[in-house]
């Protein structure tokens, strides 16, 4: 007979501290609403988010100008959406800088107009962009069902087309997504009069969260089966309130309800539906391409997930399972089983792209070193061959 046991990712912390005082599992029931847990920064994954501020900039850069017609754009042009691109220097600089993504030539306007500054892509961006490409395409089976699951887990099983593309970006998919996979797959997607995207077939091999794939593997490797249900860590240094013990033991002992489950009988302000909502922000987050998403992103798919207007305290409420990080003056979710100090414990296969943009741009920042080392260099020898030439110059005398 197969045992069934709590899932062994539960919190430690939690669990021994109510077995301590019992007497905390009995008492007044507590709202949902009237829990309060004090927020606590963590360094860590702050880190993880502020490390990818220098490739965020240059990836908004490339983007702006690859969707301009023929991919080349008058500097000066560009030069005006600088506060639209959030660049905190002039766009020339930013050129200079970044060497290996963008070069200058002369061209004109309009056909009697004045020779002005352009910029196009460098062989070696259109060589990365080609191996982007490439990438997408190896990883294809993967993106359908990563937006299969997006659309399992919606209300009625549809999503706003504009809404997927505004988190394309967040979930990795391809700029053209809706053409390169939505008409390739008619089995699966239907566009409904360009406004939103429809699931057109159930597929049940896609229908199951990571954390039911993660308790199913568990219940593999050790013969005893291992119920479902989050991976509770509680940062360091951090401590719940005996009333918020009590509720977090009793609502994790609750049955996971899955994401991709029927919810339209449950109530909105039922421990359930909390259960089911950390569930779908848990898969939402385990889908993106980094394991973190800001909170406004994800507050644009409240009425397709059934997340109330509150639904943004469950990253505080449930500080064992997500971060809420204020970084940059953005509220975005981090998932903390995702991470191992500020590194990501497993990788989106479509993390490659990014991998291979950085080396692009790592090897940039190195050529613009190696030529200012080389510039001074030449600055520094120039100097001394200057004082070396005044030191060998005849002294006149001052009278005869």
């Amino acid at each position: 007979m197969v045992l069934l046991r709590r899932n062994l990712t539960i919190s430690n912390e939690i669990i021994k501290s109510l077995n301590k005082n019992p007497s905390l599992g009995i008492g007044i029931i507590r709202s949902i609403s009237s829990l309060k847990v004090v927020w606590k920064k963590d360094t860590r994954l702050d880190e993880a988010i502020e490390k990818d501020k220098r490739y965020k900039q240059c990836a908004r850069v490339v983007k702006e100008v690859l969707n301009e017609p023929g991919q080349v754009i008058p500097l000066r042009y560009l030069e005006k959406r600088r506060e639209r691109l959030r660049l905190t220097f002039k766009a020339k600089s930013f050129i200079d800088m970044n060497p290996s993504l963008f070069e200058i030539y002369y061209d004109r306007i309009k056909p009697k107009s004045d020779l002005v500054q352009f910029i196009r892509p460098t062989s070696r961006l259109r060589a990365f962009l080609d191996q982007e490409q490439r990438i997408y395409a190896e990883n294809e089976p993967f993106l359908v069902s990563k937006l299969c699951k997006l659309l399992m887990m919606a209300k009625d099983k549809v999503i706003s087309a504009d809404k997927l593309v505004h988190v394309k970006r967040d979930f990795g998919f391809p700029n053209d997504f809706l053409v390169s996979l939505v008409q390739k797959y008619p089995n699966y997607f239907r566009l409904k009069g360009n406004s939103f995207l429809e699931l057109v077939s159930w597929n049940p091999d896609f229908a199951k969260s990571t954390i039911e794939l993660r308790a199913e593997e568990e219940t593999l490797k050790t013969g005893v089966r291992v119920r479902p249900n989050f991976n509770v860590k509680l940062p360091s240094g951090f401590f719940l309130r005996n009333e918020m013990r009590e509720w977090t033991r009793d609502w994790l002992e609750q049955d996971y309800i899955s994401p991709y489950q029927d919810v339209s009988h449950l109530d909105q302000a039922s421990k359930e539906m909390e259960k089911r909502t950390v569930g779908v922000v848990h898969e939402l987050l385990s889908l993106s391409l980094l394991k973190r998403v800001p909170v406004p992103t994800l507050g644009k798919f409240c009425d397709e997930f059934r997340f109330s207007n509150a639904f943004s305290t469950v990253f505080t409420r449930h500080s064992g399972i997500f971060y809420l990080s204020l970084k940059g003056g953005i509220k975005t979710a981090v998932l903390r089983e995702a991470y191992k100090n500020d590194e990501l414990v497993v990788r989106d296969p479509l993390l490659a792209i990014k991998d291979k943009f950085l080396r692009l741009l790592e090897d940039g920042w190195q050529e613009r070193k190696d030529r200012l080392k080389l510039q001074r260099e030449q600055v520094q020898k120039d100097r001394d061959l200057l004082l070396a030439g005044k030191s060998n110059e005849p002294i006149e005398p001052l009278c005869d």
